[in-house]
């Protein structure tokens, strides 16, 4: 479970840098993360980070398969994550 909490623990703070990063690059006009990436961390488990990157640096909040990907991406994974801690054997 500690390996668990560790990896999201890090997961999340890594996508959190990465929209800031990406708000960064995208107001100096450099070369960007791509969208796929940012959405991929958030799959793999940096929703909360995405979340509250795009919160804190106002940044693709406007476009809508962040808008609402974001927030279903966070439902899945809570869904998930109460399904296996109360199945767990």
């Amino acid at each position: 479970m500690k390996i668990i909490l560790g990896y999201l623990l890090a997961i999340n703070i890594a996508t959190f840098f990465l929209y800031g990063i990406d708000k960064y690059k995208a107001k100096k006009g450099r070369w960007r993360i791509s969208e796929a990436t940012l959405l991929m961390m958030a799959v793999i488990g940096g929703c909360i980070g995405a979340w509250a990157g795009m919160r804190l640096w106002h940044h693709k909040t406007m476009h809508k398969k962040f808008k609402y990907g974001i927030p279903i991406i966070i439902i899945i994974q809570v869904a998930l994550a109460v399904y296996l801690l109360t199945n767990i054997d």
